[in-house]
């Protein structure tokens, strides 16, 4: 007897689809790299859309990541002294249209507290009252660089804290992370009609030039280009990158790492977007190392 179901078809197809994740999820070992195959196809059969595809992608990239590969460094960190009066830090506020900043003394590694922006609204509307920016500072949340960021996101979720503050192996200030932050390598920027759309995380455009996603991970980096980067310093080529600047570089700076340039396509004022590698000829090897 046939099937006069129409969607016969799909829904096979849907349990062969669950009946694999179910597979991977009890099989050991267990591999990342499964999981994506199964959500690549779950995208090509149009079981989920490229918006989900694109999200549990993000999901499992963060689950490779540490806090130093997303983290917004040091130089980039927008922060007010404990001393500062109102009308001093007032601007700073309006500039960079945070909610949270951290309070210093004297310099960013020495973290007074955190101060969330509508904590002093009252005190500002109302110039009779006295008050002293000390006494409305929230801990401040420390962690080391190499914090997992499920972990973190875990914990902020938790603990019910929206921001914390990297510090490296030494107790210096490396830069500060948001729940924000974390969101954003999930659910991806918010793109206007000009950006390029995102493609593979490697792209050959010339016989010694590629597009590269600055948050390739790093072992797919150093496979395809035969590269020994350190895969404990930093979960991706972004944070190598990153690490190498010493802060956080504009479109265009350049770097030579491995042999290998390096040139920022596009960042924004939190992270790397893209880079362009470019692989010297042979020629050219020979006179950089004159």
């Amino acid at each position: 007897m046939g099937d006069d179901n129409p969607h016969s078809g799909r829904g096979s197809a849907a349990k062969s689809w669950l009946e694999r994740i179910a597979a991977i999820f009890t099989a050991e070992p267990q591999q990342v790299s499964d999981l994506e195959d199964i959500i690549a196809e779950a995208n090509s059969r149009n079981l989920i859309d490229s918006d989900t595809k694109g999200m549990l992608q993000g999901v499992l990239d963060v689950s490779k990541m540490r806090a130093r590969d997303i983290m917004v460094p040091r130089s980039q960190m927008a922060t007010i002294d404990i001393d500062q009066p109102l009308a001093e830090f007032l601007p700073i506020l309006l500039e960079n249209n945070h909610s949270r900043y951290p309070v210093v003394n004297e310099d960013k590694d020495h973290i007074e507290g955190i101060l969330i922006v509508k904590d002093i609204l009252k005190y500002a509307l109302t110039p009779d009252i006295e008050w002293e920016l000390k006494d409305l500072l929230r801990p401040a949340v420390i962690i080391p660089e190499s914090k997992r960021v499920d972990a973190l996101l875990k914990e902020f979720r938790q603990k019910r804290y929206h921001m914390a503050i990297v510090v490296d192996e030494y107790g210096g200030v490396s830069g500060l992370i948001t729940i924000e932050d974390i969101l954003e390598q999930i659910v991806g920027d918010i793109e206007d009609e000009h950006d390029d759309e995102e493609g593979d995380d490697i792209r050959k455009l010339g016989s010694n030039v590629f597009m590269v996603s600055a948050l390739t991970p790093l072992d797919e980096f150093n496979e395809s280009f035969s590269t020994g980067f350190d895969e404990e310093e930093a979960g991706t080529i972004g944070g190598i990158v990153l690490h190498a600047f010493g802060h956080m570089p504009a479109k265009g700076e350049t770097i030579q790492l491995e042999g290998l340039v390096f040139k920022v396509t596009k960042a924004n004022s939190r992270r790397l977007v893209q880079l362009q590698v470019i692989r010297p000829k042979p020629t050219e090897d020979a006179e950089l190392q004159r």
